[in-house]
């Protein structure tokens, strides 16, 4: 499990536009790996937008931006296409990348326990380390603090 200030293990998932992404790939580079429940719902999409439109802004900053969730690279493919996002998305069908973060908890789903990912936002630095996490996240407004925390780094 990651802890702030140690170094996240190495992971490698599936992405969209027919790659495989590691956390070895962004050495060097400041890391925004953000968790969401699913693709193409309205919470989802919101934060994906957002994230698309601050995009120069992280890169500007040094950053790179991915999107994991447990839907289908085919799903992502086309979540991706339909919102124009510039970043990648990471499928975890396994869920091995949600385990290594700790976000897969009981949820309440139309009254309905399920277990499911809850929405959290992940800061890693260039040497690989984490720096700064949001857990149980809201969409509006996260994305400017996010911004703000990769600049501060």
């Amino acid at each position: 499990m990651v802890s702030i200030g140690n170094k996240v293990a190495n992971f490698s998932l599936p992405a969209t536009g027919d790659k495989e992404l590691s956390l070895k790939d962004f050495q060097g580079s400041k890391l925004v790996l953000y968790f969401y429940p699913k693709d193409s719902t309205s919470g989802c999409t919101l934060e994906g937008q957002n994230f698309r439109d601050s995009y120069p802004e992280f890169q500007g900053a040094g950053a790179e931006i991915l999107g994991v969730s447990r839907d289908s690279l085919k799903a992502h493919e086309n979540f991706k296409s339909k919102q124009s996002f510039p970043f990648d998305l990471l499928s975890d069908q396994d869920e091995e990348l949600c385990k290594q973060f700790d976000v897969i908890h009981e949820k309440n789903m139309y009254g309905r326990k399920v277990m499911g990912i809850v929405r959290s936002t992940f800061l890693i630095d260039g040497d690989g380390k984490l720096r700064q996490e949001w857990r149980k996240v809201r969409v509006k407004g996260h994305v400017d603090e996010v911004l703000e925390a990769v600049k501060a780094l």
